[in-house]
């Protein structure tokens, strides 16, 4: 299912596409090496399959139909806007979005990780020893699981 390791933010990774069933990206993908369910909240029902041997982890939320609404790649094939981003420096991934027409970002650091924030398009580096060690984009996605922002 995954044919290219594209990020394209509001819409997924090569392939795997926001907004798709649970099911269909399990029997494409096969079952994950980890499962997270984040369950308890009646506002939040979100699952987290973690595909570890293919570089990338898919967050599903919805009440009533869990679809895709986030993704994380730490994969080093993992392109954004044509160029590999995985090992970028701080600098080369804000010239990048700024290249691309996004200039604006937030930069928050916790812990030793860095994180920059370019809400406009919903896309987050973290940033570990001032390189990009992954990346996570998402959209929103409603309680019967339809993507709202795309």
């Amino acid at each position: 299912m995954i044919s290219s390791y594209e990020i394209i933010p509001k819409k997924g990774l090569g392939d795997l596409t926001f907004g798709m069933d649970m099911e269909k990206v399990v029997s494409a993908l096969g079952e994950p090496e980890e499962v997270d369910n984040f369950e308890g909240d009646e506002e939040l029902n979100a699952v987290l399959l973690h595909y570890q041997n293919k570089g990338f982890s898919v967050f599903f939320e919805g009440l009533t139909r869990q679809v895709v609404a986030g993704i994380e790649t730490s994969h080093p094939d993992a392109t954004l806007f044509g160029e590999k981003i995985i090992g970028m420096t701080e600098e080369e991934a804000v010239d990048l979005m700024k290249r691309n027409g996004i200039p604006d970002y937030d930069k928050e650091t916790e812990e030793g990780e860095t994180r920059l924030s370019f809400e406009e398009v919903m896309v987050d580096f973290y940033m570990r020893d001032g390189k990009v060690a992954f990346v996570n984009w998402d959209v929103i996605v409603d309680e019967e699981g339809n993507v709202t922002d795309l």
